[in-house]
Protein backbone atom coordinates (compact mmCIF):
# COMPACT_ATOMS: atom_id res chain seq x y z
CA UNK A 1 0.00 0.00 0.00
CA UNK A 2 0.94 3.68 -0.52
CA UNK A 3 2.23 5.67 2.29
CA UNK A 4 -0.51 8.39 3.39
CA UNK A 5 -0.11 11.25 0.89
CA UNK A 6 -2.77 14.30 1.09
CA UNK A 7 -5.01 14.74 -1.86
CA UNK A 8 -6.63 18.65 -1.66
CA UNK A 9 -9.57 18.91 -3.94
CA UNK A 10 -10.28 22.53 -3.51
CA UNK A 11 -13.88 23.46 -3.42
CA UNK A 12 -15.38 23.84 -7.13
CA UNK A 13 -17.99 26.31 -8.57
CA UNK A 14 -20.66 25.54 -5.59
CA UNK A 15 -22.99 24.26 -8.00
CA UNK A 16 -26.52 23.44 -6.56
CA UNK A 17 -29.55 21.00 -7.17
CA UNK A 18 -32.40 22.26 -7.37
CA UNK A 19 -35.20 19.48 -6.89
CA UNK A 20 -37.76 20.57 -9.35
CA UNK A 21 -36.04 22.41 -11.85
CA UNK A 22 -36.36 21.74 -15.52
CA UNK A 23 -32.35 20.58 -16.04
CA UNK A 24 -31.45 18.76 -19.47
CA UNK A 25 -31.16 15.36 -18.57
CA UNK A 26 -28.44 14.36 -20.89
CA UNK A 27 -25.68 12.72 -19.32
CA UNK A 28 -22.97 14.79 -19.26
CA UNK A 29 -19.21 13.38 -19.36
CA UNK A 30 -17.88 13.52 -15.87
CA UNK A 31 -14.85 16.55 -15.38
CA UNK A 32 -11.96 15.56 -14.20
CA UNK A 33 -10.44 17.45 -11.43
CA UNK A 34 -6.99 18.40 -10.95
CA UNK A 35 -5.42 17.30 -8.29
CA UNK A 36 -3.33 19.54 -6.07
CA UNK A 37 -1.43 21.02 -3.09
CA UNK A 38 -2.74 21.95 -0.69
CA UNK A 39 -6.32 23.99 -0.82
CA UNK A 40 -7.53 26.58 -1.68
CA UNK A 41 -9.34 28.80 -0.36
CA UNK A 42 -13.34 29.02 -0.18
CA UNK A 43 -14.53 32.37 -1.47
CA UNK A 44 -17.34 33.30 1.37
CA UNK A 45 -18.71 35.88 -0.94
CA UNK A 46 -20.00 33.03 -2.93
CA UNK A 47 -23.34 32.53 -1.83
CA UNK A 48 -25.02 28.96 -2.83
CA UNK A 49 -28.64 28.53 -3.92
CA UNK A 50 -29.84 26.13 -1.86
CA UNK A 51 -31.68 22.99 -2.88
CA UNK A 52 -35.14 22.25 -1.73
CA UNK A 53 -36.85 19.30 0.13
CA UNK A 54 -39.21 17.28 -2.15
CA UNK A 55 -41.65 19.78 -4.05
CA UNK A 56 -45.24 20.97 -3.23
CA UNK A 57 -47.95 18.76 -4.02
CA UNK A 58 -50.76 20.37 -5.98
CA UNK A 59 -54.07 20.21 -4.07
CA UNK A 60 -55.70 16.91 -5.77
CA UNK A 61 -52.34 14.98 -4.66
CA UNK A 62 -51.23 13.13 -1.40
CA UNK A 63 -47.89 12.54 -0.78
CA UNK A 64 -46.27 12.39 3.05
CA UNK A 65 -45.55 15.26 4.73
CA UNK A 66 -41.58 16.02 5.07
CA UNK A 67 -40.83 15.09 8.93
CA UNK A 68 -40.11 17.03 11.42
CA UNK A 69 -36.36 17.95 12.05
CA UNK A 70 -34.39 15.57 14.47
CA UNK A 71 -33.78 17.14 17.92
CA UNK A 72 -30.16 16.79 17.28
CA UNK A 73 -30.59 18.27 13.55
CA UNK A 74 -28.82 21.62 13.06
CA UNK A 75 -28.72 24.10 10.16
CA UNK A 76 -25.04 24.87 8.84
CA UNK A 77 -23.10 26.75 6.74
CA UNK A 78 -21.67 24.76 3.45
CA UNK A 79 -18.95 27.83 3.54
CA UNK A 80 -17.73 27.81 6.67
CA UNK A 81 -15.31 24.53 5.87
CA UNK A 82 -13.25 23.00 3.11
CA UNK A 83 -13.61 19.36 2.48
CA UNK A 84 -10.89 17.54 1.13
CA UNK A 85 -10.33 13.75 0.37
CA UNK A 86 -6.78 12.44 2.24
CA UNK A 87 -5.99 9.07 0.63
CA UNK A 88 -4.86 6.64 3.13
CA UNK A 89 -4.40 3.35 0.78
CA UNK A 90 -4.63 2.16 -2.52
CA UNK A 91 -3.56 -0.82 -4.67
CA UNK A 92 -7.13 -2.34 -4.32
CA UNK A 93 -8.89 -4.57 -6.74
CA UNK A 94 -12.43 -2.64 -7.23
CA UNK A 95 -12.96 -1.39 -4.05
CA UNK A 96 -16.87 -0.84 -3.22
CA UNK A 97 -17.04 -0.87 0.49
CA UNK A 98 -14.95 0.02 3.67
CA UNK A 99 -15.96 -0.50 7.04
CA UNK A 100 -15.29 -1.67 10.86
CA UNK A 101 -15.66 -4.43 12.87
CA UNK A 102 -16.51 -2.13 16.45
CA UNK A 103 -13.94 -4.00 17.92
CA UNK A 104 -11.89 -1.17 19.39
CA UNK A 105 -9.06 -1.53 16.97
CA UNK A 106 -8.84 0.70 14.58
CA UNK A 107 -8.99 -1.55 11.52
CA UNK A 108 -10.58 -0.76 8.50
CA UNK A 109 -12.03 -3.90 6.21
CA UNK A 110 -11.98 -3.07 2.54
CA UNK A 111 -14.89 -5.17 0.36
CA UNK A 112 -13.49 -5.90 -3.71
CA UNK A 113 -15.67 -6.75 -6.28
CA UNK A 114 -14.40 -9.95 -7.12
CA UNK A 115 -15.00 -11.61 -4.13
CA UNK A 116 -12.27 -10.34 -1.59
CA UNK A 117 -12.01 -8.98 1.83
CA UNK A 118 -8.77 -7.28 3.07
CA UNK A 119 -7.76 -5.22 5.34
CA UNK A 120 -6.23 -1.27 4.85
CA UNK A 121 -3.24 -2.90 4.49
CA UNK A 122 -4.05 -5.50 1.78
CA UNK A 123 -4.04 -8.31 4.25
CA UNK A 124 -6.67 -10.97 2.85
CA UNK A 125 -9.75 -11.55 5.57
CA UNK A 126 -12.12 -13.56 3.44
CA UNK A 127 -11.61 -14.78 -0.12
CA UNK A 128 -14.99 -16.49 -1.73
CA UNK A 129 -13.79 -15.46 -5.67
CA UNK A 130 -14.84 -19.23 -6.10
CA UNK A 131 -18.15 -18.51 -5.33
CA UNK A 132 -19.05 -14.89 -6.68
CA UNK A 133 -19.87 -13.65 -10.13
CA UNK A 134 -18.82 -10.17 -10.66
CA UNK A 135 -18.66 -10.23 -14.52
CA UNK A 136 -21.80 -7.27 -14.58
CA UNK A 137 -21.18 -4.06 -13.66
CA UNK A 138 -23.49 -4.35 -10.43
CA UNK A 139 -22.60 -7.91 -9.72
CA UNK A 140 -19.98 -9.40 -7.18
CA UNK A 141 -19.51 -8.94 -3.29
CA UNK A 142 -21.36 -5.90 -2.68
CA UNK A 143 -22.02 -5.68 1.36
CA UNK A 144 -20.32 -6.17 4.69
CA UNK A 145 -21.32 -5.90 8.04
CA UNK A 146 -20.40 -6.94 11.42
CA UNK A 147 -22.50 -8.64 13.98
CA UNK A 148 -22.64 -6.32 16.98
CA UNK A 149 -21.35 -8.94 19.10
CA UNK A 150 -18.72 -9.52 16.85
CA UNK A 151 -16.04 -9.22 19.32
CA UNK A 152 -17.45 -12.31 21.33
CA UNK A 153 -18.53 -14.16 18.34
CA UNK A 154 -17.07 -13.34 15.58
CA UNK A 155 -19.90 -13.54 12.70
CA UNK A 156 -19.97 -11.23 9.87
CA UNK A 157 -22.43 -10.97 7.07
CA UNK A 158 -22.20 -10.29 3.75
CA UNK A 159 -24.20 -9.83 0.31
CA UNK A 160 -22.73 -10.99 -3.20
CA UNK A 161 -24.16 -12.66 -6.17
CA UNK A 162 -23.27 -16.10 -6.72
CA UNK A 163 -22.05 -17.87 -9.58
CA UNK A 164 -25.35 -17.69 -10.78
CA UNK A 165 -25.78 -14.06 -10.64
CA UNK A 166 -28.70 -14.62 -7.92
CA UNK A 167 -28.16 -12.23 -4.18
CA UNK A 168 -27.04 -14.67 -1.26
CA UNK A 169 -26.79 -13.22 2.24
CA UNK A 170 -24.86 -15.46 4.17
CA UNK A 171 -22.88 -15.63 7.65
CA UNK A 172 -19.30 -16.31 8.24
CA UNK A 173 -17.16 -16.43 11.05
CA UNK A 174 -14.08 -14.46 11.70
CA UNK A 175 -12.58 -15.33 15.64
CA UNK A 176 -11.46 -11.78 17.10
CA UNK A 177 -8.12 -13.87 17.13
CA UNK A 178 -7.96 -14.83 13.56
CA UNK A 179 -6.45 -13.08 10.84
CA UNK A 180 -8.15 -14.84 8.70
CA UNK A 181 -11.78 -16.27 8.00
CA UNK A 182 -12.44 -19.56 7.01
CA UNK A 183 -14.81 -19.81 3.95
CA UNK A 184 -15.86 -22.78 4.31
CA UNK A 185 -17.53 -21.35 8.01
CA UNK A 186 -20.45 -19.72 5.06
CA UNK A 187 -23.85 -20.16 6.77
CA UNK A 188 -26.61 -19.12 4.00
CA UNK A 189 -29.62 -16.95 5.77
CA UNK A 190 -31.48 -15.90 2.09
CA UNK A 191 -31.50 -16.37 -1.56
CA UNK A 192 -33.07 -14.38 -3.70
CA UNK A 193 -33.12 -15.16 -7.48
CA UNK A 194 -32.50 -12.29 -9.80
CA UNK A 195 -33.82 -11.76 -13.17
CA UNK A 196 -31.16 -9.94 -14.97
CA UNK A 197 -27.70 -8.84 -13.88
CA UNK A 198 -28.26 -5.31 -12.74
CA UNK A 199 -30.42 -3.73 -9.81
CA UNK A 200 -28.97 -6.05 -7.38
CA UNK A 201 -29.02 -3.53 -4.23
CA UNK A 202 -26.03 -4.64 -2.25
CA UNK A 203 -25.84 -2.77 1.22
CA UNK A 204 -26.41 -4.60 4.47
CA UNK A 205 -26.31 -2.85 7.86
CA UNK A 206 -27.23 -3.34 11.17
CA UNK A 207 -29.72 -0.78 12.39
CA UNK A 208 -29.97 0.71 16.11
CA UNK A 209 -32.14 -2.21 16.94
CA UNK A 210 -29.68 -4.53 16.01
CA UNK A 211 -31.44 -6.41 13.34
CA UNK A 212 -30.09 -6.64 10.23
CA UNK A 213 -31.16 -4.56 6.98
CA UNK A 214 -31.08 -5.23 3.49
CA UNK A 215 -31.53 -3.57 0.25
CA UNK A 216 -32.55 -5.38 -2.83
CA UNK A 217 -32.91 -3.53 -6.22
CA UNK A 218 -36.18 -4.12 -8.04
CA UNK A 219 -34.45 -7.14 -10.30
CA UNK A 220 -33.40 -5.13 -13.01
CA UNK A 221 -34.48 -3.80 -16.73
CA UNK A 222 -36.11 -0.39 -16.90
CA UNK A 223 -39.17 0.42 -15.46
CA UNK A 224 -39.32 -1.80 -13.48
CA UNK A 225 -39.36 -4.58 -15.95
CA UNK A 226 -40.74 -7.05 -13.43
CA UNK A 227 -43.09 -5.61 -11.76
CA UNK A 228 -41.31 -5.81 -8.25
CA UNK A 229 -41.50 -2.55 -6.71
CA UNK A 230 -44.66 -2.37 -5.81
CA UNK A 231 -45.27 -6.12 -5.34
CA UNK A 232 -45.40 -7.19 -1.62
CA UNK A 233 -45.03 -10.90 -2.72
CA UNK A 234 -41.53 -10.19 -3.78
CA UNK A 235 -38.40 -9.15 -2.13
CA UNK A 236 -36.70 -7.26 -4.72
CA UNK A 237 -37.75 -3.28 -4.59
CA UNK A 238 -37.52 -3.45 -0.91
CA UNK A 239 -35.67 -2.84 2.40
CA UNK A 240 -35.62 -6.25 4.22
CA UNK A 241 -35.20 -6.82 8.52
CA UNK A 242 -34.49 -9.82 9.99
CA UNK A 243 -33.12 -10.92 13.37
CA UNK A 244 -30.21 -13.16 12.76
CA UNK A 245 -30.06 -14.06 16.68
CA UNK A 246 -33.83 -15.26 16.94
CA UNK A 247 -33.52 -18.02 14.25
CA UNK A 248 -31.85 -20.12 12.14
CA UNK A 249 -31.06 -18.99 10.05
CA UNK A 250 -33.35 -15.68 10.96
CA UNK A 251 -36.20 -14.88 12.56
CA UNK A 252 -38.62 -12.28 11.45
CA UNK A 253 -38.86 -9.49 14.08
CA UNK A 254 -42.88 -9.78 14.72
CA UNK A 255 -42.78 -5.98 14.30
CA UNK A 256 -42.78 -6.01 10.68
CA UNK A 257 -44.95 -3.88 9.15
CA UNK A 258 -46.30 -6.98 6.88
CA UNK A 259 -46.05 -9.97 9.11
CA UNK A 260 -49.57 -9.73 9.42
CA UNK A 261 -50.59 -10.18 5.62
CA UNK A 262 -50.60 -13.48 3.64
CA UNK A 263 -50.15 -11.45 0.52
CA UNK A 264 -46.68 -10.15 1.78
CA UNK A 265 -43.01 -11.13 2.29
CA UNK A 266 -42.70 -10.35 6.25
CA UNK A 267 -38.98 -10.03 5.85
CA UNK A 268 -40.18 -6.60 4.09
CA UNK A 269 -39.15 -3.12 6.15
CA UNK A 270 -40.06 -1.09 3.04
CA UNK A 271 -40.50 -1.21 -0.76
CA UNK A 272 -41.22 0.80 -3.34
CA UNK A 273 -37.40 1.23 -4.67
CA UNK A 274 -35.43 0.74 -7.61
CA UNK A 275 -31.86 0.18 -6.66
CA UNK A 276 -30.91 1.31 -3.01
CA UNK A 277 -27.17 0.91 -3.52
CA UNK A 278 -26.01 2.44 0.14
CA UNK A 279 -28.03 3.17 2.87
CA UNK A 280 -27.08 3.86 6.46
CA UNK A 281 -28.45 5.15 10.25
CA UNK A 282 -27.24 8.23 11.79
CA UNK A 283 -25.32 6.74 14.56
CA UNK A 284 -26.32 9.78 16.74
CA UNK A 285 -30.16 9.99 16.08
CA UNK A 286 -31.26 6.45 14.20
CA UNK A 287 -32.87 8.68 11.60
CA UNK A 288 -32.26 5.99 8.21
CA UNK A 289 -30.92 7.94 4.97
CA UNK A 290 -31.34 5.66 1.62
CA UNK A 291 -29.68 6.87 -1.62
CA UNK A 292 -31.51 5.04 -4.41
CA UNK A 293 -30.44 4.84 -7.66
CA UNK A 294 -32.39 6.34 -10.67
CA UNK A 295 -33.21 5.33 -13.87
CA UNK A 296 -33.00 8.42 -16.78
CA UNK A 297 -33.67 11.38 -15.14
CA UNK A 298 -33.42 11.80 -11.47
CA UNK A 299 -30.91 10.34 -8.13
CA UNK A 300 -32.56 10.86 -4.71
CA UNK A 301 -32.26 10.94 -0.76
CA UNK A 302 -35.48 9.39 0.93
CA UNK A 303 -35.24 9.88 4.98
CA UNK A 304 -36.81 8.04 7.70
CA UNK A 305 -36.87 9.49 11.10
CA UNK A 306 -36.01 7.06 13.99
CA UNK A 307 -38.82 5.29 15.32
CA UNK A 308 -40.95 5.30 12.11
CA UNK A 309 -42.89 2.03 11.95
CA UNK A 310 -41.71 0.89 8.58
CA UNK A 311 -44.20 0.29 5.88
CA UNK A 312 -43.11 3.09 4.05
CA UNK A 313 -43.85 3.30 0.11
CA UNK A 314 -41.27 5.07 -1.78
CA UNK A 315 -42.96 5.16 -4.67
CA UNK A 316 -40.78 2.93 -7.88
CA UNK A 317 -42.07 2.77 -10.59
CA UNK A 318 -45.00 5.34 -9.71
CA UNK A 319 -42.60 7.76 -9.40
CA UNK A 320 -39.09 8.43 -10.29
CA UNK A 321 -37.63 10.49 -7.38
CA UNK A 322 -40.89 12.30 -6.91
CA UNK A 323 -41.39 12.90 -10.29
CA UNK A 324 -44.10 10.40 -12.25
CA UNK A 325 -42.36 7.96 -13.74
CA UNK A 326 -45.26 8.17 -17.31
CA UNK A 327 -46.31 10.88 -18.26
CA UNK A 328 -47.38 14.13 -16.12
CA UNK A 329 -50.13 12.48 -13.81
CA UNK A 330 -49.70 9.68 -11.59
CA UNK A 331 -51.22 8.92 -8.18
CA UNK A 332 -49.16 9.92 -5.29
CA UNK A 333 -51.34 8.93 -2.50
CA UNK A 334 -49.68 7.49 0.65
CA UNK A 335 -46.25 7.82 -1.22
CA UNK A 336 -42.98 8.55 0.84
CA UNK A 337 -41.30 11.09 -1.48
CA UNK A 338 -37.31 11.91 -1.09
CA UNK A 339 -35.71 14.76 0.74
CA UNK A 340 -33.37 15.69 -1.79
CA UNK A 341 -32.84 15.36 -5.49
CA UNK A 342 -30.71 16.10 -8.44
CA UNK A 343 -30.95 15.66 -12.16
CA UNK A 344 -28.49 13.75 -14.80
CA UNK A 345 -26.98 16.83 -15.56
CA UNK A 346 -25.09 16.57 -12.30
CA UNK A 347 -24.15 12.73 -12.59
CA UNK A 348 -25.75 9.53 -12.92
CA UNK A 349 -25.89 7.08 -10.19
CA UNK A 350 -26.14 8.15 -6.63
CA UNK A 351 -24.08 7.00 -3.83
CA UNK A 352 -25.80 7.15 -0.29
CA UNK A 353 -23.42 8.23 2.21
CA UNK A 354 -23.17 8.77 5.87
CA UNK A 355 -24.23 11.57 8.73
CA UNK A 356 -20.74 12.46 9.54
CA UNK A 357 -20.58 12.42 13.88
CA UNK A 358 -16.63 12.18 14.07
CA UNK A 359 -14.86 14.17 16.82
CA UNK A 360 -12.23 15.24 14.25
CA UNK A 361 -13.92 18.09 12.47
CA UNK A 362 -16.87 19.34 14.58
CA UNK A 363 -18.22 21.70 12.24
CA UNK A 364 -19.15 18.85 10.35
CA UNK A 365 -21.30 17.30 12.98
CA UNK A 366 -24.59 16.18 11.74
CA UNK A 367 -23.97 17.10 8.14
CA UNK A 368 -25.14 14.18 6.01
CA UNK A 369 -22.72 13.48 2.84
CA UNK A 370 -23.56 11.45 -0.56
CA UNK A 371 -22.11 11.35 -3.69
CA UNK A 372 -22.45 10.65 -8.03
CA UNK A 373 -20.45 7.20 -8.66
CA UNK A 374 -20.29 8.94 -12.25
CA UNK A 375 -19.26 12.66 -11.76
CA UNK A 376 -17.57 12.28 -8.59
CA UNK A 377 -19.20 15.19 -7.19
CA UNK A 378 -19.87 14.78 -3.13
CA UNK A 379 -22.50 17.20 -1.57
CA UNK A 380 -23.33 18.38 2.48
CA UNK A 381 -26.99 18.05 3.31
CA UNK A 382 -29.12 19.01 6.29
CA UNK A 383 -32.01 21.39 7.27
CA UNK A 384 -31.97 25.33 7.80
CA UNK A 385 -33.20 27.35 9.93
CA UNK A 386 -36.27 26.98 8.81
CA UNK A 387 -36.50 22.97 8.82
CA UNK A 388 -36.20 22.48 5.18
CA UNK A 389 -34.00 19.98 3.57
CA UNK A 390 -30.96 21.72 1.64
CA UNK A 391 -28.01 20.33 -0.14
CA UNK A 392 -24.81 22.08 -1.59
CA UNK A 393 -21.46 20.52 -3.92
CA UNK A 394 -18.63 20.93 -1.61
CA UNK A 395 -15.98 19.56 -4.32
CA UNK A 396 -15.72 17.34 -7.78
CA UNK A 397 -13.02 14.78 -7.79
CA UNK A 398 -11.49 12.54 -10.50
CA UNK A 399 -13.02 9.07 -8.72
CA UNK A 400 -16.12 6.49 -9.33
CA UNK A 401 -17.43 7.14 -5.43
CA UNK A 402 -18.39 3.37 -5.47
CA UNK A 403 -19.30 4.03 -1.42
CA UNK A 404 -18.91 5.76 1.88
CA UNK A 405 -18.09 4.02 4.86
CA UNK A 406 -17.51 4.98 8.57
CA UNK A 407 -14.88 3.94 11.29
CA UNK A 408 -15.69 3.22 15.00
CA UNK A 409 -15.20 6.67 15.96
CA UNK A 410 -17.41 8.18 13.27
CA UNK A 411 -15.06 9.38 11.00
CA UNK A 412 -16.11 9.18 6.90
CA UNK A 413 -14.42 7.50 4.10
CA UNK A 414 -14.96 6.86 0.47
CA UNK A 415 -13.73 3.91 -1.71
CA UNK A 416 -12.91 4.53 -5.55
CA UNK A 417 -13.88 1.50 -7.82
CA UNK A 418 -11.71 2.64 -10.57
CA UNK A 419 -8.73 3.89 -9.16
CA UNK A 420 -8.46 1.40 -6.22
CA UNK A 421 -7.94 3.84 -3.72
CA UNK A 422 -9.57 4.31 -0.61
CA UNK A 423 -10.12 8.40 1.15
CA UNK A 424 -11.00 9.80 3.81
CA UNK A 425 -13.28 12.67 4.27
CA UNK A 426 -11.25 16.22 5.98
CA UNK A 427 -12.23 19.47 6.69
CA UNK A 428 -10.30 22.28 7.01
Amino acid sequence: MKPFHRLALALTAILTLVACSAQSDAQPTPTAVALRQPTAAVDPAATPTPLPSAPVPTPEESVAATPAPSASALPFDPLRVTIELEQVAAGFNAPLFVTHAGDGSGRLFVVEKGGMIRTLDGAVVLDITDRVRASGSEQGLLGLAFHPDWPSNGFFYVNYTDRNGDTVIARFTLPPDAVRADPASELILLQVDQPAANHNGGMLVFGPDRRLYIGLGDGGGANDTYGNGQNLASLLGKLLRIDVDGGQPYAVPPDNPFVDRPDARPEIWAYGLRNPWRFSFDRATGDLYIGDVGQNRYEWIHYRPAGAQGGENYGWPIVEGSHCLRGNACDRTGLTLPVIEYTHAFGCAVTGGYVYRGAQFPQLDGVYFFGDYCSGRIWAMGRDAAGQWQAQQRLQAPIQISSFGEDQAGELYLTDLGGGAIYRLVAR
